[in-house]
């Protein structure tokens, strides 16, 4: 009588397997469109706003401090910090999260 529960047990159901297949699909599809999908259109967003960077810009860093930038190279930035002006320090491009413009900073001042 234990053989006959094992074996009605361990026997495969024609259905379950196409139902597993399908959820996993169905997770996998998920999983790439909540995490890798929206990580990817951050970083060519991110990858644009590098792109713009040109001297005169108002930048934010990754570490918190806000400062102008100076000259751009092809993976680094001189950004000026405060009112000193020997207080220029070489980083990567990738360090900077934000941009503003100078021209969008003399437009908010006018209105």
């Amino acid at each position: 009588m234990n053989n006959l529960i094992f074996l009605a047990a361990t026997q495969a159901q024609p259905g379950s397997l196409w139902g597993m297949v399908i959820w996993i699909v169905a997770l996998g599809a998920l999983f790439y469109f909540m995490t890798i999908r929206p990580q990817k259109k951050q970083q060519k967003e991110h990858a644009a706003l590098l792109s713009t960077l040109a001297p005169g810009d108002s930048v934010l860093t990754s570490s918190g401090f806000y400062g102008v930038v100076i000259d751009v190279m092809d993976e680094v930035v001189i950004v000026e910090f405060g009112n000193n002006k020997n207080c220029r320090i070489p980083m990567k491009k990738a360090a900077v999260i934000e941009v503003e413009k100078p021209e969008a900073v003399e437009k908010t001042d006018k209105e």
